[in-house]
């Protein structure tokens, strides 16, 4: 193989792992489905009876994705069925850490969803 093909080849692995990695999810997560009246669980640990750290209200947003665990996987989300996935949904709930107002924890994944925040922009 020429210098030129070994070198074309190698940029396009590179560019390849470099999409995949910025596809891991959203930057940032705005709280959904959260009354008025109510807030958002910052939990220690990723389960309910975790002790509660801190809360977000119900318009909260630049919550930053530390990461998330559990729930569906991709192969789960694409091949199984509705009820297969209430159950699984169910037995592995998702939880996401975040890092907001100074508060670094746990959320359940149900009460939050893509936000269009960046960096530069914090509430």
């Amino acid at each position: 193989m020429t210098n030129i093909l070994k070198q074309a080849l190698i940029l396009s692995l590179l560019s390849t792992v470099v999409v995949m990695a910025e596809a891991d999810g959203p930057d940032f997560f705005k709280v959904t489905g959260v009354a008025e009246n109510d807030t958002l669980n910052i939990h220690k640990e990723p389960h309910a009876k975790s002790k509660v750290i801190g809360e977000i209200n119900f318009r909260g947003d630049c919550l930053k994705n530390l990461g998330c665990k559990s729930g569906l996987t991709f192969d789960e989300s694409m091949n199984l069925s509705e009820k297969e996935k209430a159950k699984i949904r169910k037995e592995r709930p998702r939880w996401c850490k975040i890092a907001f107002d100074g508060a670094e924890g746990w959320v359940f994944a149900r009460y939050i969803t893509e936000s269009g925040c960046s960096q530069e922009i914090r509430p």
